[in-house]
C-alpha cells in the first residue's frame, strides 16, 4: 500500500506535492520521491525515509516546474533499496515517470515478456518498473513526435489486457501532462480534484480525497475502475472507460486501517465505516457475552478510537484513554520486517497505570494481523495491573495472504490462519478474544450512496476477485515477499555494499 500524487498546475508544483505527501504519509513510510518537469527537462529526488527527511530545502528548490508527481512507498514487493524507490522513469518513448499504488499478480511473466519480445530493460525487481515498461512499450507503437489523448487510451487499453492485480497509477509524459488510470475492479483508490485561478484551471490526482481537500482543491470524483484519465499541459481533462467495469470490488483494508477516517473513497466515509463497525461489534459482544465484567474499554490508538467510543456507549461502559502514543514512531503494521515492528511497539506506546490498576479492560483494535503487537500490548496491559485483559477486533480474523498490494504475503506470518479465535486468543495472551464477523464488516463499508455490493475481502475470505491466485501463486509469493525472504535480501543487500567498500 503507497500513496500517490499527481498535479497540473500553473504555479510551482513541488511545495503542493510535498504538502500531499505529507498527509498521504501514513500510507508509506519506507520511502519517499517527487519528480517534476519544466521545459523539457525532468528534475527528480527520491531516498529511503519520511517525507520531511528526504526534501530538505535545496531538494525542493531544485524540483522545479508546474507538473509533478510523487509516491510515498510501503515495503511490499521490490523495494529493498532506495534505488527502489518511485517515481520511476524511462527515457522512450518521450520520457514517462510512473508511480503506483498496488501490486500486480502477473508481474514476473510480463518482465519476462519485456525483455524477450518488446526489448525493454529492467533495473529492479519491482512491479512498478514492469507496469512503467509495458505502458512505454505500447505508447510507443504510434511512433510520432507527439501522442494524443486518444494514443494514450489505445495503449492503456492494452495495459489493462496486459496487466492483472490491484492498482493505482499516476505517470508524467514528457511534454505532454499527467495520466492517471485505475485497475478494473477498483481495489486500489485513486481520486481527482480541480481547482480555478485566475491564470487557468489547476488539477489533482491523489490516493485519498483527504489530499485533495488539504490543498484547497475541490474534490471532482474518483476515477472509476478501469478508466484513464489525461490531463494535459494546459489543463484540460481528457477521460476514456478504457475497459468495461464487470465488478467494483474496492479494499475492504482501506476503511479498517490504511485510509484516513477524514477520506472518502469510492462515496464511502471511514469515519462513518468504522463507527458503524464499532457499533456492529458491540451488537456481537452483547450478543454472544450479556453477562460480561467488562470495567473499561480502551482503544489501541489511533485506529480503532472512533470503534471504541461506540462499543463503549452501546454497552455502557466507561471508555477511557489508556495508551499515550509517541507520534514520531511510524505505523508499526507498515513498518518493513518483523524485528523493527516488535521494537518499535514499546517505544510508540507507554500506558496510564490508573486507568488499568484492578480493572477488566476490553482493548479494542482495528485488526490483529500477525499477532505480536497485540500480545505486547496485552503485556503492557497486565505489566500496569490490568486484573483481566479482554481483546476486541473490528475486523474479522486475518487468515488469508493479500496479492494486492498489502503486506501480508505468507499464511504462515497470519496468526489467525488455521487457528480458531480461542487458541489466537491463547497465543496473544488475552483472557478472551472477540472478532467482528465477516458479514458485519460487509455491512459497515456499505453505504446507500456508494453502490457497491462487495468489497475484495481476500485476507478474510480467501475470495481473490481477480480469479487469477492459485496455490502456487501463492507459495512463490511468500518465497518471495515473506519477512525472512526480505531480511536475506537486505542481508545479501549489505554484505555486496561491504565488499564493494573492501575493493
Amino acid at each position: 500500500m503507497c500513496g500517490i500524487v499527481g498535479i497540473v498546475g500553473h504555479s510551482p508544483a513541488n511545495q503542493q506535492i510535498y504538502d500531499a505527501l505529507t498527509v498521504l504519509q501514513h500510507r508509506g513510510q519506507d520511502a519517499a520521491g517527487i519528480m517534476t518537469c519544466h521545459g523539457g527537462e525532468l528534475f527528480m529526488r527520491k531516498k529511503n525515509g519520511l517525507v520531511r527527511d528526504v526534501f530538505q530545502q535545496r531538494h525542493m528548490l531544485a524540483l522545479k516546474g508546474t507538473i509533478g508527481i510523487g509516491h510515498v512507498r510501503y515495503p511490499t514487493a521490490g523495494c529493498d533499496s532506495s534505488s527502489e524507490a518511485q517515481p520511476f522513469f524511462v527515457n522512450s518513448p518521450y520520457g514517462i515517470c510512473l508511480a503506483h499504488n498496488g501490486n500486480l499478480t502477473n508481474a514476473a511473466e510480463l518482465a519476462e515478456v519485456l525483455v524477450r519480445e518488446d526489448l525493454r530493460h529492467l533495473n529492479t525487481s519491482s512491479d512498478s518498473e514492469v507496469l512503467l515498461n509495458v505502458f512505454a512499450s505500447e505508447l510507443s507503437r504510434p511512433g510520432t513526435p507527439r501522442v494524443s489523448a486518444a494514443d494514450i487510451f489505445t495503449a492503456l487499453t492494452t495495459v489493462y489486457r496486459r496487466a492483472r492485480g490491484g492498482f493505482a497509477v499516476v505517470a508524467m509524459i514528457v511534454g505532454h501532462g499527467l495520466v492517471g488510470f485505475r485497475d478494473p475492479h477498483g481495489i486500489r483508490p485513486l481520486v481527482i480534484g480541480r481547482r480555478e485561478l485566475a491564470s487557468g484551471c489547476e488539477y489533482m490526482l491523489a490516493s485519498e480525497s483527504v489530499a485533495i481537500d488539504q490543498l484547497g482543491f475541490t474534490f471532482l470524483r474518483d476515477v472509476a475502475p478501469g478508466e484513464a484519465v489525461f490531463i494535459d499541459e494546459h489543463g484540460r481533462l481528457y477521460s476514456q472507460q478504457c475497459v468495461p467495469v464487470s465488478r467494483h470490488t474496492p479494499c475492504i483494508f482501506e476503511y479498517v486501517y490504511f485510509a484516513r477516517p477524514d477520506s472518502i473513497i469510492d462515496r464511502i466515509s471511514v469515519h462513518k465505516a468504522r463507527l458503524r463497525m464499532g457499533d456492529l461489534l458491540a451488537e456481537k459482544i452483547h450478543r454472544i457475552w450479556p453477562d460480561h465484567d467488562i470495567d473499561v474499554v480502551i482503544p489501541i490508538p489511533d485506529t480503532s478510537r472512533t470503534a471504541a467510543v461506540q462499543v463503549a456507549q452501546y454497552l455502557g461502559i466507561k471508555y477511557r484513554e489508556g495508551f499515550v502514543k509517541n507520534r514520531y514512531i511510524g505505523r508499526t503494521f507498515i513498518m518493513p520486517g518483523q524485528e523493527l515492528r516488535e521494537r518499535s511497539v514499546r517505544s510508540k506506546l507507554n500506558v496510564i497505570d490508573l486507568e488499568f490498576r484492578g480493572k477488566n479492560v476490553l482493548l479494542i483494535d482495528d485488526s490483529i494481523v500477525r499477532g505480536t503487537t497485540s500480545a505486547q500490548i496485552i503485556d503492557l496491559a497486565r505489566e500496569a495491573g490490568a486484573q483481566r485483559v479482554y481483546f476486541a477486533s473490528a475486523a474479522p480474523p486475518v487468515r488469508y495472504p493479500n496479492v494486492y498490494g498489502i503486506d501480508m504475503p505468507a499464511a504462515a506470518e497470519l496468526v489467525a490462519a488455521g487457528r480458531t479465535e480461542e487458541e489466537v486468543a491463547g497465543l496473544i495472551g488475552a483472557d478472551r478474544l472477540i472478532y467482528q464477523d465477516l458479514a458485519d464488516l460487509l455491512r459497515a463499508c456499505q453505504h446507500h450512496d456508494a453502490d457497491i455490493q462487495e468489497f475484495d475481502d481476500s485476507c478474510f475470505s480467501g475470495r481473490y476477485v481477480t480469479g487469477d491466485i492459485t496455490p502456487s501463486y501463492l507459495e512463490r509469493l511468500q518465497h518471495q515477499r515473506s519477512d525472512q525472504a526480505k531480511a536475506r535480501r537486505r542481508q545479501m543487500h549489505r554484505g555486496m555494499l561491504k565488499a564493494i567498500r573492501a575493493v
